[in-house]
């Protein structure tokens, strides 16, 4: 599963293979839930509350990844500001 936001920063390279814009469309997108924007807006404050950096991007990320439950796979260290503020749970 893929956040929305994700699938737009991957359909967003230039001189994308047609072979992987096809997986991309295969992969089952997150659905946004009612209050989404709110819950990702308060999420992304509690981590700047603390001084810390909080892409907006990061926060719509982090915001589907804690509306459906579903951890959230990465290697950006900026996430572990999410998961402190909220329930992320982040897989390596």
């Amino acid at each position: 599963m893929l956040p929305p936001v994700v699938v737009a920063e991957m359909l967003s390279q230039p001189g994308l293979a047609p072979q992987i814009a096809d997986l991309i469309d295969a992969v089952v997108m997150l659905e946004l839930r009612d209050g989404y924007w709110k819950r990702a807006g308060e999420t992304r404050a509690r981590v700047l509350a603390k001084g810390r950096r909080a892409r907006l991007a990061d926060a719509l990320i982090a915001q589907a990844c804690i509306d459906h439950g579903v951890p959230l796979i990465t290697h950006d260290a900026g996430f572990q500001h999410f998961a402190a503020v909220s329930a992320l749970r982040l897989l390596p």
